[in-house]
């Protein structure tokens, strides 16, 4: 146990009896081998549910397609999702028909890498512009993995492989692979790199099999990332429950991001078979914030893994998932514009969100709407997402001739 004695709440009791009492008591959580699960596995194990009247039970998936399907199925209440992957559901993308779905938080921002592999490195492709380079002067085609083919994984290294002149969908073969496979898919040659959450980046370089050529908050600078999804229906069957998973989730994200020390007790915990299931050595260093390449550079990142942030990571942005239905658009997973703002205001549950953060006394910003200026120097408002979609000089908005691997 991470700690002894029960979290001090705000009237806890509250929110387990009478009309807000929760209506579903035992939620079935799905989660992925990754440290930016943190959260969800804290607060099912460590005492922040029960008071308000849940019993959270975890179930570790082996992919987001898992994930996915058992969202749909109701196997699963609620998962620690890709942000992405909750809008492709939305939209119908991947060949199933369209389900409503829910963001009823943000779990994390900042905190995945891509890699490439050491043979590479003994060939001087060490940074963008020999990877660039490389591409241009080869015959085959380097293969690159990600986790999900609508994910946020996929939609950071198209970026990164765009911003410098690389077209993802054309220059080189992409490949799905479940983030706790990468590694093993590195070391049998399958691949030449991936991007990915932790710890997967952290151990490819401890197993000196791969480097970190860059992170995902160098693309964007504390990004919005995983979140706590689930279907529109199970929030509308029981809103009670839903608001209360939502400030359990919200204390333990407090807790994890209050101390240095609270960071390194999580590291540990998450480490266990039963959860992420990987060294210590591999989680702890990047999850508190120091990192290395590989190539013998260390720092200290100014945007590291963060689950709180005195709140800013949890609020359900417009903007946040506007964002990733541009890259949809902008790759052609999406064939047409959707009606953006209908689509994020269904989606995303603001309102659940400010109920259960006033509760907890957690600051709301002004706006739902933020912006950011990310590595290529695009700046993105969220005022008009059709336009920044096709802003790009690298995109693939209707080109027949680029084939997506249904999700």
């Amino acid at each position: 146990m991470i700690h002894s004695d029960p979290p001090t709440r705000p009237d806890p009791l509250a929110w387990v009896a009478g009309s807000d009492a929760p209506e579903k008591r035992v939620v079935n959580l799905g989660f992925m081998a990754l440290t930016d699960a943190a959260s969800l596995i804290v607060a099912a194990t460590q005492g922040f549910a029960q008071p308000y009247g849940l019993t959270l039970n975890l179930h570790r998936q082996a992919s987001w397609s898992n994930v996915r399907d058992k969202l749909i199925e109701g196997e699963l209440d609620a998962a620690h999702g890709l942000y992405a992957l909750i809008y492709a559901v939305h939209l119908g993308i991947g060949g199933s028909a369209p389900v409503d779905m829910a963001v009823l938080m943000g779990l994390a921002q900042n905190g995945q890498s891509i890699t490439l592999s050491n043979t590479l490195r003994s060939a001087s492709v060490t940074d963008p512009e020999a990877l660039a380079a490389s591409v241009r002067q080869s015959g085959a085609k380097l293969t690159l993995a990600q986790t999900f083919p609508t994910g946020t994984h996929a939609l950071w290294l198209y970026y990164w492989l765009a911003a410098h002149g690389i077209h993802p969908l054309k220059d080189v073969r992409t490949l799905v692979v479940p983030p706790s496979q990468m590694v093993a898919h590195l070391r049998a040659r399958r691949i030449d790199g991936f991007c990915a959450g932790e710890p997967w980046g952290a151990q490819a370089m401890q197993e000196e099999m791969g480097f970190t050529v860059a992170t995902s908050q160098s693309i964007w600078p504390d990004h919005p990332e995983k979140v706590l999804g689930c279907t529109r229906a199970f929030v509308e069957e029981y809103p009670n429950t839903a608001r209360a998973l939502v400030m359990a989730i919200l204390e333990a994200s407090r807790f994890i991001d209050e101390s240095r020390e609270n960071r390194r007790s999580t590291a540990q915990l998450i480490a266990g078979g039963a959860y992420v299931d990987a060294p210590l050595a591999a989680i702890e260093p990047r999850f508190l914030g120091h990192y290395e390449d590989g190539l013998g550079h260390a720092w200290q990142d100014k945007h590291p893994l963060r689950f709180f942030g005195s709140g800013e990571v949890n609020v359900p942005y417009l903007s946040d998932g506007l964002w990733f239905m541009t890259q949809l658009r902008r790759w052609g997973l999406l064939r047409d514009d959707p009606d953006y703002f209908a689509v994020v205001q269904s989606v995303q549950q603001t309102s659940l969100y400010r109920d259960a953060a006033t509760a907890l006394n957690i600051p709301l910003p002004n706006s739902l709407m933020r912006s950011a200026t990310l590595m290529d120097g695009s700046r993105w408002d969220g005022s008009d997402p059709a336009g920044y979609a096709r802003s790009f000089a690298l995109h693939s908005l209707a080109d027949p001739a680029v084939r997506h691997v249904p999700c």
